[in-house]
Parts: C-alpha cells; structure tokens; sequence
C-alpha cells in the first residue's frame, strides 16, 4: 500500500496559546477507503519559511526520506496567506512533487494553492458555502461546496476538468504533464464516500 503524505490545517487557540495541527479524520478514512496509508505532515517541519525541500539538508527533507511518501494530498481548511508555517511546508511539497514528479491531490484549499504556485490567483465568490451543485466537464457528478475563493483562471499547464453549474467557476483542473489535480469539493465530507471520487484518486495515485 502506498503512503501518502497529508498537509494539516491550523488552529489557533489563543486561550491556551497554542498553535495546533489538525485534520480531519475522515479525510484520513477516505484515503484508507481508497486503499492507501496516510500520515499526517506537521507543519513544524521547516524551520524558517525560506527554507526548500530541494536543498536536501532541512528537517522538512530528512522527514521526507524517512517516511518515503509516493504522493501528497493537501488538504482543506485556513485561507491562504492565514498561516505561514502552512502555506511555506504546502509550497515546498509541490516543488518537491514537481521535482520528482510524485502525484498530489489538492482537495480545496489544495486546489488552490495548486493555483498560486502556478502562478495564478483567487478572488471571491458567492453561492458555494454549505451548498451542492452539478458540475459540467469532464466530471459531471453532484459535489458539495464550502468555499468562498476560487482560482481567477486556469493556471499555466493545468487544464480545466470541471466548473460549477451555477456560474461557471473553475471547480477541479489536471496538470498536463505532471500526476496533479485539483478539487474544490470535499470528498471526505460525503455521509458515504462517492465511488466515483475513489476511482478518480485511485486512478491518480495508483494502486
């Protein structure tokens, strides 16, 4: 079974002046679902945030080696720019996924930061908080939303693999030459995990 390494969320309590990393569990139960072993990546793990994955001699890269993950999935929740240790360990795991073209999955705020290390950016939508929608594309299955950002456009080398029904806005994009994609749904956020998005992430990362 292959292990995949799993961004964590922030949260900050002040009361208690701490500064946690969190997931959801059934994030991680979506992935066992699909028949892969995932662990969790602290976001602690680079000292400063200039430090790269690529230099070979941060902590962030001896936990790479000794954990050996052979795809990523960045996860859900905080909004870009909220949390710098977070966004610093995201953006380094995408250099290194790029470098050694591992597959990655962004689920969301994922799919989002996908497109700011592209080179694109977000703005703000309405209508996709606590919703469901169709989507039209390639994929054309109900999804839920909880997102009130979006990529302005498709970022360079991605394609578009769905929009919203509603409006039209960017809702999932594949990488042309690398194993990336990019959700804006939650599929650990289904009472029942969707067959189809099983298939879709098996068909992404490999059995």
């Amino acid at each position: 079974m292959k292990i995949v390494a799993v961004s964590q969320r922030v949260d900050v309590h002040d009361e208690r002046g701490e500064r946690r990393d969190a997931i959801d569990q059934k994030l991680l139960q979506f992935l066992s679902a699909s028949g892969y072993i995932p662990v969790p990546m602290p976001n602690i793990l680079l000292l400063n945030t200039t430090e790269s994955l690529l230099e070979g001699s941060t902590f962030a890269s001896i936990w790479i080696d000794k954990i050996k993950p052979q795809a990523f999935l960045l996860s859900g929740g905080n909004d870009i720019a909220s949390c710098n240790e977070r966004d610093a360990t995201e953006t380094c795991l995408l250099d290194y996924a790029a470098k050694h073209q591992l597959p990655v999955l962004g689920i969301c705020r994922g799919m989002q930061m996908m497109g700011i290390w592209a080179g694109t950016h977000l703005k703000t939508v309405e209508g996709h908080v606590c919703t469901r929608h169709m989507l039209t594309g390639e994929i054309t299955n109900e999804v839920n939303s909880f997102h009130n950002q979006t990529l302005v456009e498709c970022p360079k080398d991605f394609y578009v693999l769905a929009n919203s029904s509603i409006d039209g806005e960017i809702e999932a994009i594949r990488h042309h030459n690398l194993p990336w994609e990019g959700w804006m749904w939650h599929p650990e956020r289904e009472e029942n995990f969707n067959s189809y998005d099983i298939r879709r992430i098996k068909s992404l990362f490999g059995d």
